[in-house]
C-alpha cells in the first residue's frame, strides 16, 4: 500500500480546486442537543452534481496524459458516479462513456445525458456491467475509472475531509457513510496524515454491512441482500481501498433502516437541507452511540443530496 505525505494530499486538493465547490460546513444547535455532542456537517450535497464523487472523478481524469484524455474515460454506475464522471469529463472536453444497467432510474440516465455522458445500457448484473465497460475500453482505447476502487479517485474523495479539517483541526472523530469504500478510505488517509488524535469512523446499514464484516474477517466480504433505503451504499469494498480502511479506520457502526429514516427526517426538518438516505446513515450512527460520542466535536460527511423521491417511503 502506497503512503502519502501532507504535500501529496495538498497537491491533490490544489489540482482539483478549480473544478469543484468548497462546500459549506453547517451546524444545528437542536441536533447537537439531541445528540449531546457538537456535529459539524460537511455538506457535499452542495457539491457539483450533488455529491462528493465529483472530487474523485475530476482527479482521476486530471492524472491522465493528454493522449489518454482524448481517448476518453469509461465507468459503470447506476447513479452518482455516472453523473460525476460525465460532468468532470465535460469540464475538460474529455469523452465519457457510461455503462448503466437498464434498471437505473430514468432521472439518473437523463442527468448523465445532460452532462454529455455517452450511455451504453446493459443487463443489471455486475458481470454484464464489467463486460460492457471492458468492450468500450477495447474498442475506444478509453481509460476505465472505477467509482471507488481507484487510488486517484480515493485521493480526490479525501479532499472533502481535508477542507473540513482545515477549518476544524481539533475534531475528536470524522464519521462517514460506507458504500464502495472510496470516501471513507480517502477520509482516513487525510485524517491520519493531518491530525494526531482524530478517529475515522464508518457508518453502515445492517442490511449491507459488508465493510463491518470485512474488518472482522480480514477479507472483502459480499452482501447477500441489498434491502436498504440507503441506495448509495449497496456496493462493496475493493482491493485498493480495503487495505487503507483496515489500517486507518477505527470502527464501523451499523444502523437499522428505522434509525436511518429517523436521522433523515431530522436533517430534512431541522437543517432544511435535502440529503440522500446514505448521508443520514452517519448521523444515525452518532445518535445510536450517544454515550460514545457524548460532549465530543465530530465531523460528519454528508455524502450527497441526490434523492429519487419516487423511491422513498418514510
Amino acid at each position: 500500500m502506497a503512503t502519502f505525505s501532507r504535500e501529496d494530499l495538498l497537491n491533490v486538493h490544489e489540482r482539483i480546486k478549480p473544478y469543484i465547490h468548497e462546500t459549506p460546513i453547517l451546524t444545528s444547535s437542536l441536533i447537537n442537543e439531541i445528540a449531546e455532542c457538537s456535529i459539524f456537517f460537511k455538506c457535499e450535497n452542495f457539491q457539483k452534481m450533488g455529491a462528493f464523487k465529483m472530487r474523485g472523478a475530476i482527479n482521476a481524469i486530471l492524472q491522465l496524459s493528454e493522449e489518454d484524455q482524448q481517448k476518453g474515460v469509461v465507468t459503470h454506475s447506476s447513479g452518482n458516479f455516472a453523473q460525476a464522471l460525465s460532468i468532470a469529463a465535460k469540464s475538460l472536453n474529455v469523452p465519457a462513456y457510461i455503462v448503466m444497467p437498464s434498471s437505473a432510474p430514468q432521472v439518473k440516465k437523463d442527468a448523465v445525458k445532460t452532462y454529455k455522458g455517452i450511455i451504453t445500457e446493459c443487463p443489471p448484473t455486475l458481470q454484464d456491467r464489467e463486460k460492457t465497460a471492458q468492450k468500450i475500453v477495447d474498442d475506444k482505447g478509453a481509460t476505465f475509472v472505477h467509482p471507488s476502487n481507484d487510488i486517484e479517485v480515493i485521493l480526490g474523495q479525501g479532499t472533502a475531509a481535508l477542507e473540513l479539517i482545515q477549518k476544524k483541526p481539533n475534531l475528536d472523530c470524522v464519521v462517514t457513510p460506507v458504500g464502495g469504500g472510496g470516501l471513507i478510505a480517502g477520509t482516513a488517509l487525510v485524517v491520519n496524515v493531518f491530525t494526531e488524535k482524530t478517529k475515522t469512523i464508518g457508518a453502515e446499514p445492517f442490511e449491507v454491512d459488508d465493510a463491518y464484516r470485512s474488518l472482522i474477517s480480514g477479507k472483502i466480504e459480499k452482501n447477500e441482500s441489498a434491502n436498504t433505503i440507503a441506495d448509495g451504499l449497496k456496493t462493496q469494498l475493493g482491493d485498493q481501498n480495503f487495505p487503507i480502511i483496515q489500517k486507518h479506520v477505527d470502527s464501523i457502526i451499523r444502523v437499522t433502516e428505522e434509525e436511518i429514516k429517523t436521522a433523515l427526517k431530522l436533517i430534512w426538518e431541522r437543517m432544511k437541507i435535502i440529503v440522500e438516505p446514505s448521508s443520514a446513515v452517519a448521523l444515525a450512527a452518532i445518535l445510536k452511540k450517544k454515550k460514545e460520542f457524548k460532549n465530543q466535536e465530530i465531523g460528519l460527511l454528508i455524502s450527497g443530496g441526490n434523492v429519487d423521491f419516487n423511491q422513498i417511503q418514510l
